[in-house]
């Protein structure tokens, strides 16, 4: 019995640290399986240590069953992050040398994020930063950043982000078509979502493109456009057709003008003077700054700009602000807080540095804003992030257009 009831307290613990950090990171579906396993578990724990510890043995084997428990989480939590990436890439099937077919082939490469709950892009960007030794978010406490998330897909059913860059894709290559350009062809891509970059890039090549072109639809340089550059240049793609890349949107004048075309639309008759607008960024730790010094000053550079444009259309120049969705100041409450004591009579507020509606646009930059003390009903409007715009559209192809010159 001596022996049975360690073997049974050592084993309990480690499984209950093991269901645990599961239930923190598992699909919805599979929450109410570890819950119900985890209350058991721990059920049955308290039970053996009831029945048959006492007094020493007792005040030993709390503490031995905490430590299991950690040990049987932190185990756990190596497990999950070691997870290999399911997404498929085909194979190359073409020669080098092979000419190709004559045309071009578009890849439009953005960040991506799964329409529901699925981590493994994260999980790729945990592991990415621990070997560039970037501290972000504690070990141990990274299965409850996977709850976070989850619950933000719960939150808003679904991410918009995969559905409307499809859409965005479409309309560009419908303004190709437009034009009479019927040979282009245009891929889809994700840095955290199906197909990967590299994927689109090897399907282009296995199709007879003759020049690639990656449209990076990404605001600015970073370690998310320098991951994608380097799963496509690790196919030695030039030993096939030359390969071009667009460079990110913080340089698009015509993109700037989109944020002033979509407020002046939204205006309702309510005068330009009295209504703020606020460009919400996405923000970095200052430690990534060391290693990726331009997303920040390009970050702040575009929707500088973009204010410039503002105020010249008539908006007053102090219900203009930026502000940022983490890791740096104000953040917005602050910045529509002090728009009501100015005067402000509604508010406009961007997820400026966002492609396409995401968790970010739809869950964390509105939760941001309602965490404003201001009036009651005070009309706060979300104008999301560029999205499938006219103008967007315009600006992609414009990107474009400069290397297919």
């Amino acid at each position: 019995m001596a022996v049975l009831k360690w073997f049974l307290l050592v084993g309990s613990s480690a499984l209950l640290g093991f269901l645990i950090c599961r239930y923190l990171y598992v699909h919805p579906l599979q929450m109410a399986t570890y819950a119900y396993a985890s209350t058991v578990t721990l059920g049955a724990l308290i039970a053996v240590m009831a029945l048959w510890f006492r007094g020493r043995e007792l005040w030993i084997g709390i503490p031995v069953a905490l430590v299991l428990t950690v040990a049987g989480y932190a185990l756990t939590t190596r497990a999950i992050l070691a997870r290999e990436d399911p997404r498929q890439v085909p194979e190359l099937t073409r020669q080098p040398g092979d000419p190709g077919l004559g045309h071009t082939a578009v890849v439009y490469f953005t960040h991506g994020e799964p329409e529901t709950y699925d981590p493994i892009g994260w999980i790729n960007q945990f592991n990415e930063f621990d070997e560039q030794r970037i501290r972000f978010v504690p070990f141990l406490v990274r299965p409850f950043f996977f709850s976070g998330l989850r619950n933000h897909y719960l939150a808003v059913g679904k991410s918009e982000h995969r559905g409307m860059h499809m859409r965005m894709m479409e309309s560009l290559e419908a303004a190709y078509r437009a034009q009479g350009d019927q040979s282009t062809r245009f891929y889809i891509s994700f840095l955290d979502d199906d197909p990967r970059p590299d994927a689109a890039v090897i399907q282009a090549l296995n199709e007879g493109a003759s020049r690639i072109i990656v449209l990076e639809v990404f605001l600015t340089i970073s370690n998310h456009t320098a991951e994608g550059k380097h799963l496509i240049e690790e196919l030695g793609v030039e030993r096939y057709a030359p390969i071009a890349y667009t460079g990110p949107m913080y340089d698009s004048e015509l993109l700037q003008t989109m944020f002033v075309e979509r407020a002046n639309a939204h205006l309702d008759g309510a005068d330009k003077s009295k209504v703020g607008v606020l460009l919400v960024g996405h923000g970095q730790p200052d430690e990534w700054d060391v290693e990726w010094e331009t997303e920040t000053e390009q970050e702040i550079g575009f929707r500088e700009d973009v204010l410039a444009r503002l105020q010249a259309d008539g908006y007053r120049p102090d219900l203009l602000s930026l502000a940022w969705m983490e890791f740096k100041e104000p953040k917005p409450r602050t910045k529509m807080e002090e728009f009501v004591e100015l005067g402000a009579e509604k508010v406009f507020y961007f997820s400026a540095a966002i492609s396409a509606n995401a968790m970010h646009s739809q869950y964390d930059v509105p939760t941001l804003i309602a965490e404003a003390e201001v009036p009651e009903g005070f009309p706060a409007i979300n104008l999301g992030a560029w999205n499938d715009d006219p103008i967007v559209i315009r600006a992609l192809k414009q990107k474009v257009d400069a290397q297919m010159d």
